[in-house]
């Protein structure tokens, strides 16, 4: 068995070996220490590794690059704590430069031996500064099973980041607490039934790399042979969203496969391409029972996962088979499972499919088309259908001033073609809810790298500048954080019209648990600022108006004007908006899932 189920830390040393021996791995170069003990045990035990001791790390590391250098396949360099890793520096820089792949794994203790003298520790984080591809620490050894999926996980991209985009060294700090020696511990004996080791194991190839910079095989049959399979088109800003649409679609209707299109991707803005669009997947997640039934068995990611909590916990807890289309080297999944990155772009995949679809015919002839495989995707068309219809008639009657009508208003009404820059925190989650389909050609544009509220304003006026006029939908607080940007108004040549939900505080904290705790809860998380948004654009020039009705909104956004900045303030009840979503949201698709085919 390739796994040491003798305690904790042999567990998961033993389950870091065994991925990158899977991945391809060869030849581990192990200097002789304490803390790395787990480490060294795992590679010396494992027979298709071989396990190579040299005592001076300089030479060892260098060892390693001339063997890498040779087969152009990573080779590990193993130490203990302290400055032993220093030594490998010089071989680290080389492998930088003349482009060679290595994985280096230092051994560490644990956070709370840091910083107060406990012996042979230093500080190993980013210990080679820029020089590697990649870096990172793992977490403390566990025997969770999602902590064993992150390390499965985070092993596979380190591989990856060592030769994709180019060759190089990766370092990982792993920290371990006692015991380091492969003492037996009985909680190990809970895990053995849970950890089913090849389908644990299944998605890794067991094959070498790919060359670096080719993508990986696309395994258009095996797709082609799932009857439940979906396509997730996550956040994208592309240079052309028709073509990448376009894409997609041909994916979509090659496999017969449902796209589940989150707000921020213009796929929800060319519906007329895409028969296959899910748009409501958030709120028929809701539905456990429907959840359930529509489980997929593998999935095809398309940069990153949407915003949806709801969607991402059902792949969490449903586990499939997902392949995610990025042409970064990034990883993109923050759920640790059983996926193979494919690093290319979705054009490029789009034309592989149009290839593929050349060679075997017409598309009724492809034996995952729908007229075969129907029943799981008329599922999911059939709940999109009637929640779509149930969320249109609701907002169609809502006369409120509802926060999440805003979105839903906005993909009515904007003029075809309207850059839409989209400010975090609720208004990207009222747009994953409520951004109704359409052929408007609408282009969104957001700061989802790290989801922070600062230069919303300024990134919105770059979006905008010497652009078609332009339209920002924000929240209070993420205008209020960026209000300097007002300063750029008289260099900005082009229109935006601020379309701003002033519920005085973030409506983002209202829809989490620490809401129930006030104080603090007002004060120090909402942190309302009460100010008077016609004041503050008389200081900044900036033209404002204050909106009261749906109709007069409207009329405020189409046509809209050419040039100038405008702000049209909507104020809201932030707690009373919550309140609608908690209760409102689970109950579109509630009454689902029986009466559905299949």
């Amino acid at each position: 068995m390739p796994i040491d189920f003798r305690n904790t830390n042999t567990v998961w040393a033993s389950i870091l070996v065994e991925t990158l021996q899977r991945l391809g791995l060869t030849t581990a170069v192990i200097c002789p220490g304490s803390r790395s003990t787990p480490l060294t045990i795992a590679f010396a035990q494992h027979h298709q590794i071989e396990a190579i001791p040299v005592l001076d790390e300089r030479s060892a590391a260098f060892f390693a690059l001339g063997i890498a250098r040779t087969t152009g396949c990573p080779v590990v360099l193993v130490c203990t704590s302290g400055t032993a890793g220093a030594n490998f520096y010089p071989a680290v820089i080389e492998a930088k430069e003349s482009r060679v792949p290595l994985l280096v794994l230092t051994a560490d203790r644990p956070s709370e031996l840091r910083d107060c003298h406990s012996g042979q520790t230093i500080d190993q984080l980013k210990l080679y500064g820029n020089y590697p591809n990649w870096q990172a620490e793992l977490a403390v050894p566990s025997l969770e099973i999602g902590m064993l999926n992150y390390l499965r996980q985070t092993v596979i991209h380190a591989w990856e980041r060592s030769l994709f985009p180019v060759p190089g060294a990766v370092h990982l700090n792993i920290p371990f607490r006692d015991p380091l020696d492969p003492l037996p511990q009985l909680d190990t004996d809970i895990l053995k039934p849970q950890l089913q080791l090849e389908d644990f194991f299944a998605h890794i190839p067991n094959s070498q790399f790919p060359i670096p910079n080719s993508p990986s095989p696309i395994p258009y049959q095996e797709w082609q042979q799932c009857e439940q399979g979906i396509i997730i088109a996550g956040s994208a800003q592309p240079q052309h969203p028709r073509e990448y649409c376009e894409a997609i679609a041909n994916l979509s209707k090659a496999l017969g496969w449902a796209v589940l299109a989150e707000g921020l991707s213009p796929v929800r803005n060319y519906a007329d391409l895409n028969p296959y669009l899910i748009s409501t997947y958030d709120l028929i997640l809701r539905n456990r029972q429907l959840a359930q039934q529509l489980t997929p068995k593998m999935v095809i990611q398309l940069g990153e996962l949407p915003t949806s909590k709801e969607l991402r916990t059902w792949l969490d807890n449903s586990q499939p088979r997902r392949w995610i289309i990025d042409s970064s080297d990034h990883n993109l999944d923050p759920l640790h499972g059983k996926t193979i990155h494919l690093r290319m772009s979705v054009e490029q995949l789009g034309l592989w499919t149009d290839e593929e679809m050349g060679k075997q015919g017409k598309r009724e002839n492809i034996p995952g088309s729908p007229s075969q495989n129907c029943s799981y995707l008329q599922r999911w068309c059939e709940a999109e259908a009637k929640v779509r219809a149930a969320v249109d008639q609701t907002m169609t009657t809502m006369t409120q001033l509802f926060e999440g009508k805003v979105a839903w208003l906005l993909s009515q009404i904007l003029p075809p073609m309207t850059p839409l820059f989209i400010a975090n925190s609720m208004p990207v989650r009222d747009v994953e809810f409520f951004w109704s389909p359409g052929n408007t050609g609408v282009r969104p544009f957001f700061n989802r790298g790290a989801n922070g509220i600062d230069g919303t304003l300024s990134t919105a006026l770059g979006v905008a500048h010497r652009n078609q006029s332009s339209v920002m939908l924000t929240g209070d607080l993420a205008l209020l954080h960026d209000t300097n940007g007002f300063l750029l108004k008289n260099k900005f040549v082009g229109h935006l019209t601020i379309v701003l939900i002033n519920n005085n505080g973030g409506g983002i904290f209202e829809m989490l648990p620490i809401s129930k705790f006030d104080p603090p809860f007002e004060e120090f998380f909402a942190t309302p600022q009460n100010i008077n948004f016609a004041h503050l654009c008389v200081t900044y020039g900036v033209e404002h108006q204050l909106i009261s009705s749906w109709e007069q909104l409207k009329q405020r956004l189409n046509p809209l004007p050419t040039q100038g900045i405008r702000i049209l303030e909507l104020q809201t009840d932030r707690k009373a908006d919550a309140r609608w979503r908690q209760e409102h949201l689970p109950k579109f698709a509630a009454d689902m899932g029986w009466d559905l085919p299949g």
